[in-house]
């Protein structure tokens, strides 16, 4: 870490618009005195090392990589916050109509990733009998891009597979765009509610800047029209402080993975 006052945050530039936001929000940063400048990386697995090597100050991480980082500083990273976007997310498990499955124990076949397989555990599904097609279509960035869950839906569309998970907002705006035929694929179940994003610090960040960061960053305002065009870019209406119980199910997901 560096030992002057700048704060440097690592990202992953999962899409062209990151290098916008991050400028953006560097230059709100600098109008608050609070000198940050930010580190792109391609894929979270090494922004992880990077920030548990002090490499960087402060890491924007997807729940994975945040869970991941806690487990590693054994609970001492210092979380900073999250968007109002990140709490209570949601997975949906949609079905091809005609493939006969009207209930999760009906499942036997499905694309799923490390909550979804969990929840629908815990709903009574015998994993034993679900066939997993994965989609590894942005190794690294952690579903970030959305890719992977569009070429589920595609497998749906196309009798590739019968059932598959997709995020809430994905599921949203492929609906908003035309590209579900709900005359070939319904939801099945929505998964409990789960956290995503949160701003992770090394435990070993001086008090000072983190408090130079939660400042700067909570000033961002959605009435301030240079504001909310950062915020809409990133997917959010306010920042909020952290909190770490809609992270529980993923930490008792990944011991049984």
């Amino acid at each position: 870490m560096s030992n002057d006052k700048s704060i440097l945050l690592g990202a992953v530039a999962y899409d062209s618009k990151v290098v916008t936001i991050w400028e953006g929000i560097r230059e709100h940063f600098q109008s608050e005195d609070v000198p940050m400048d930010f580190a792109l990386f391609s894929n979270y697995e090494r922004q992880v090392e990077e920030l548990l090597k002090g490499h960087i100050d402060i890491a924007w991480n997807t729940p994975l990589a945040h869970v991941q980082v806690k487990q590693r500083t054994k609970g001492e990273s210092i979380s900073l916050g999250m968007r109002d976007s990140d709490r209570d997310f949601h997975a949906k498990v949609i079905v091809r109509r005609g493939a006969g499955i009207t209930s999760l124990k009906d499942l036997d076949s499905t694309q799923a990733r490390i909550l979804p397989l969990y929840f629908l555990a815990q709903a009574g599904v015998d994993l034993s009998r679900v066939k997993v097609v994965t989609f590894d279509t942005d190794p690294g960035k952690h579903g970030d891009t959305g890719t992977s869950e569009i070429d589920v839906l595609r497998a749906l569309h196309e009798g590739q597979a019968d059932a598959g998970t997709l995020g809430d907002l994905v599921w949203v705006n492929e609906q908003a765009a035309g590209h579900v035929d709900s005359a070939r694929v319904e939801v099945l179940w929505t998964t409990p509610g789960f956290d995503h994003c949160m701003f992770d610090a090394h435990p070993d960040l001086s008090p000072e800047k983190i408090e130079l960061f939660k400042r700067a960053l909570f000033a961002m305002s959605w009435d301030n029209p240079k504001h909310r065009r950062l915020l809409e870019l990133e997917g959010l209406r306010e920042w909020l402080p952290p909190r770490e119980e809609g992270y529980r199910s993923l930490e008792e997901a990944l011991k049984t993975d």
